[in-house]
């Protein structure tokens, strides 16, 4: 198969989630013989034409100057534009909608008989509070013509699966995303940080409202363990530079047991900074599989997590709930003992599933056969019209 990655920000990884897809699946595609292409911005640190087997084409973007939420719909423009006319792929996979809505409508994507197109949905973009109120209006209208204009809709989890059926009743591909298990952590890690292994709470996140990041700080500061001598401290760990990070720092940034070490990129680094936590906050409320979820489960971190049906979906009985500031002082509180109810199980729990739902190997299994089918399904519909 002859297979395209757009609206991705080029491999190998170095920016976020859907890179890091983009870089395990392509080059696991590449190794059974497919024919993968990955687009790239201009400016990405890896300028080769080929990596581990991939077809690395590289696309102006005016990302660098105009800013990345304006810049990328000319970027996603291009790359589209140049997969449509320039190659014959066979599948082109569209990670997020956001910035290519555009140019579906330009080039009519629906109405194209030659190429698959299926897109990833990635979170409800359109519910998260970053946005103002007109934002979130233009967000919804995308979704809706995200659905309108493409072949095919993937769901990286149950929750986003269900929604866009009950809203559109429009079916879509669960595939979600992966996480390795690896046993080689750093013990000096959380040394560089000021930390002690195992005695400190640990957050990571994007510095957005809907992470919920504020309301771990308030339930942390607001119980017994705040109070201690002793106390184990909660870090922040993620870029500050946000509108909502600055607000974070401004705010907590003088509690003594409140730390914000800045964003932590080399992954051997943060998995052993996870894997020494005491216990681990994940407060992401409207995305779906969030990739650093996975990695905290991967990494055997105690969970306590925002309980929304996304987080549910994917921790099930493995992890602590809460949704609101009281809830998370109660789970602090009572830490000890719920930590030696439940511990093992969780994380036992934990790695089974990473075994058997989420790792790289499986996922490129899963993504190879959903490509076979988009083209048996293609030809299937085919068959029907010329009856």
């Amino acid at each position: 198969m002859k297979i395209a990655f757009v609206s991705v920000r080029g491999i190998p990884n170095n920016y976020g989630g859907f890179e890091q897809f983009a870089e395990y699946i392509s080059v696991g595609l590449a190794k059974r013989g497919h024919d993968v292409t990955v687009y790239s911005p201009h400016y990405h640190p890896y300028q080769e034409k080929e990596y581990k087997g991939v077809k690395i084409k590289h696309m102006y973007s005016p990302e660098p100057w105009m800013g990345g939420s304006v810049g990328s719909f000319f970027y996603d423009f291009k790359c589209l534009k140049d997969a449509l006319k320039n190659e014959h792929f066979d599948i082109i996979y569209e990670a997020g909608y956001t910035s290519i809505i555009p140019a579906y409508i330009w080039f009519n994507v629906k109405s194209l008989k030659d190429v698959i197109v299926t897109t990833n949905m990635d979170g409800l973009e359109n519910k998260r509070s970053k946005f103002n109120g007109m934002t979130r209006k233009f967000l919804d209208w995308e979704e809706k013509m995200a659905v309108k204009h493409s072949h095919y809709l993937v769901a990286d989890n149950m929750g986003i699966h269900d929604y866009y059926m009950e809203k559109y009743g429009k079916p879509s591909t669960f595939l979600a995303y992966g996480a390795d298990i690896h046993d080689d952590f750093d013990a000096g890690a959380p040394g560089k940080y000021g930390l002690e292994a195992g005695k400190y709470y640990l957050l990571i996140a994007r510095m957005e409202p809907e992470n919920n990041v504020e309301m771990a700080i308030k339930g942390y500061l607001a119980s017994e363990e705040n109070k201690k001598a002793d106390a184990k401290p909660l870090v922040v760990v993620g870029k500050m530079t946000t509108k909502h990070g600055k607000y974070l720092v401004e705010k907590y940034g003088n509690e003594k047991n409140i730390k914000f070490p800045g964003g932590i990129y080399d992954f051997k680094t943060i998995d052993s900074v996870r894997y020494y936590s005491y216990a681990y906050f994940h407060g992401h409320s409207v995305g779906g599989t969030n990739p650093s979820l996975l990695e905290a489960m991967a990494s055997r971190c105690f969970i306590m997590a925002h309980g929304n049906q996304f987080n549910k979906a994917v921790l099930k009985d493995n992890a602590l709930y809460y949704l609101s500031v009281e809830e998370v002082t109660s789970l602090i509180n009572n830490i000890e003992t719920l930590k030696k109810e439940h511990n093992d199980s969780f994380i036992e729990g934990e790695l089974k599933d990473i075994r058997e739902n989420y790792s790289w190997e499986h996922l490129v299994d899963q993504h190879e056969e959903y490509f076979k089918w988009l083209i048996a399904d293609k030809g299937e519909h085919r068959l029907q019209n010329l009856k």
